[in-house]
């Protein structure tokens, strides 16, 4: 018998599938770490619920008994740094372990510690990433994946929702019942509709679309230039400056007139270009909702010149453009439009 167990996962929503590795996990450890992915990211029909919602979800599925032997807590995704979400996950579960034996009052003590998961290669990779710790894999159960969940749970007419009581523990049916009268289910339903209608919309390719954009990380005297997303999907969202590239530009020359475009930015577009310090391919496969987007970002760092920063203003598909101070940045992790936090992070990282 294990010390402890540690889960991972998203849990968007939570499943029977989910409640199977619980199950499982609370026969095999004392104690079960379930660790919430996608902590911080803004809501969005991929990533639809916080940290505290799934939790609640989860816990009305458990059984009253199991509730004090079950811990819960949010990581960040670290899209592009296996490294750091490692070191994350590994000092959530010591912290987890530090406060629950605290009253044993030695912080020396060995704990047999495992981790948990699906049988799925694609999908369970993760578990390769902590060979410190005993693994133990579940079977998944057949035809159930909470993309597809998902997708059933956002049908505006409610019909395919009702399908979705085979594969969620009742009292979680009830509580995204619950969910689907409040604003934030009006706000993220609408924009689930409009990437159905995105994606539709290329549905008689040939081939599945890969689309090419590109954004700007400009940095300018401890800021960073960011827009506000004026439209569909992730309006009201902040921002990188970017968009996509045009069939007669070259991916350099699109970043730059995007740039301009969003922020009206009272610099010369040579100048700009010659401030270009480094540039990175970003093409997580689930970095955008509305298909495979792969975008080049360009770090641009310009040169102060005694007369502070200089003035940028909305427009096109922006409704506000603003210079934020780069310790400001980092709390904005829910308020950034699909991965463009952890693509600044990266870059700042190089600096």
């Amino acid at each position: 018998m294990l010390d402890y167990l540690v889960f991972i996962g998203r849990f968007q929503p939570f499943h029977l599938g989910h409640l199977k590795v619980i199950e499982t996990a609370l026969q095999r450890a004392h104690k079960l770490i379930v660790i919430c992915g996608s902590a911080r990211q803004a809501r969005s029909p991929r990533n639809p619920w916080t940290v505290a919602e799934r939790e609640a979800m989860l816990r009305a599925a458990l059984p009253a008994e199991w509730q004090e032997r079950v811990f819960v807590v949010g990581c960040s995704d670290r899209m592009y740094n296996d490294q750091q979400w490692v070191t994350e996950i590994q000092n959530l579960v010591d912290k987890v372990i530090a406060v629950d034996t605290a009253s044993l009052g030695s912080r020396e003590a060995q704990f047999r510690v495992g981790i948990i998961g699906g049988t799925c290669r694609k999908e369970a990779y993760y578990l390769d990433m902590f060979p410190q710790w005993q693994r133990i894999e579940v079977a998944e159960l057949p035809n159930l994946r909470a993309s597809e969940l998902r997708g059933e749970i956002f049908d505006d007419a409610g019909v395919r929702f009702e399908r979705c009581t085979a594969r969620l523990p009742g009292p979680v049916f009830a509580w995204l019942q619950a969910f689907r009268e409040t604003e934030s289910w009006r706000t993220l339903e609408a924009e689930w509709r409009f990437v159905r209608d995105y994606r539709r919309a290329w549905e008689g390719a040939p081939y599945p679309p890969t689309f090419v954009t590109a954004d700007a990380v400009v940095i300018h005297s401890g800021h960073i230039l960011l827009v506000r997303r004026k439209h569909l999907p992730g309006k009201g969202l902040w921002a990188l400056p970017g968009g996509f590239v045009d069939q007669d530009e070259l991916i350099r020359d699109a970043v730059i007139r995007e740039l301009r475009e969003e922020t009206r930015l009272k610099v010369p577009a040579p100048v700009l270009a010659g401030s270009i310090r480094t540039s990175r391919v970003f093409d997580h496969p689930y970095r955008s909702m509305r298909g495979r987007t792969i975008t080049h970002a360009f770090l641009i760092e310009l040169t102060p010149t005694g007369e502070g920063l200089p003035k940028v203003r909305g427009s096109d598909d922006a409704d506000r453009a603003r210079w934020v101070p780069l310790f400001e940045f980092n709390r904005m992790e829910e308020q950034l439009f699909e991965d463009h936090f952890y693509i600044v992070n990266w870059f700042l990282g190089q600096i």
